[in-house]
């Protein structure tokens, strides 16, 4: 098990398998369903990698030895590579959240564009070849996940949203997370886009609340692969 879980470490980083299982390629996703004891819960950060506060993001998550994903902005891929680099060496999963973080409609070209574009960069600066994909804003209908889906990307979106970027109080964060926190989740949050002080100060509270509840930390990847097995060993039984 050790040497196959290393085989695949490998080969995704170099960008020879994707990081997401077959049955979740194409399909849209807010949570994993596990059962209720499996207590894990996925942070996920969007529109990074930024100038302090992804730095400061990392640190904390390192501190406190938790695996975050992170849902990179393209443009910032090529403009901060170093800190790209870093999110994927300390061992965090990365993902794709176009190149521009554009609202509007978009004709097709553009909008593999904006995926396709991203994907590459980050696989040219980290070496992975990312299969996770979210939509600016959670957008379904301008054109950007209508191409991510069908080029079998898993679009990730959330169950638990942070509502950071409106810039609340860290306690409001906070509260807003685990209003909706459940075994599965995935959780939104920003480590860029703008002034994310607050999430900064929110996150080390918000990893101990989780804790104390009795959850532990996975990536995206790591969470589709738990609700994979169950499935997987069901298959195995009726052969």
């Amino acid at each position: 098990t050790t040497m196959l879980t290393t085989w695949h470490k490998e080969a995704q980083s170099k960008g020879i398998i994707p990081d997401v299982p077959s049955q979740f390629q194409g399909q849209v996703l807010k949570s994993a369903t596990l059962p209720p004891n499996k207590k894990v819960i996925a942070l996920t950060f969007d529109d990074g990698p930024w100038p302090e506060s992804t730095a400061q993001v990392l640190d904390i998550l390192n501190k406190n030895d938790v695996k975050g994903t992170f849902f990179e902005v393209g443009k910032n891929v090529q403009l901060y590579p170093d800190l790209t680099r870093r999110i994927v060496n300390e061992g965090h999963s990365i993902a794709n959240h176009t190149w521009h973080h554009w609202y509007h409609a978009m004709n097709p070209q553009v909008a593999a564009y904006e995926v396709a574009s991203t994907t590459d960069i980050i696989f040219k600066t980290t070496g992975v070849k990312t299969g996770l994909f979210r939509p600016p804003g959670g957008a379904m209908t301008n054109g950007v996940a209508s191409y991510a889906k069908n080029n079998q990307y898993a679009v990730i979106m959330w169950s638990s949203d942070s509502i950071d970027y409106s810039r609340p109080d860290p306690n409001k964060i906070i509260s807003n997370i685990f209003r909706t926190a459940q075994p599965g989740g995935i959780v939104l949050m920003h480590d860029g886009g703008g002034d994310r002080s607050h999430t900064v100060k929110a996150l080390p509270q918000i990893i101990n609340k989780f804790r104390k509840q009795g959850y532990s930390f996975v990536t995206v990847p790591q969470l589709l692969e738990m609700q994979e097995k169950p499935k997987q060993v069901v298959a195995i039984k009726k052969k």
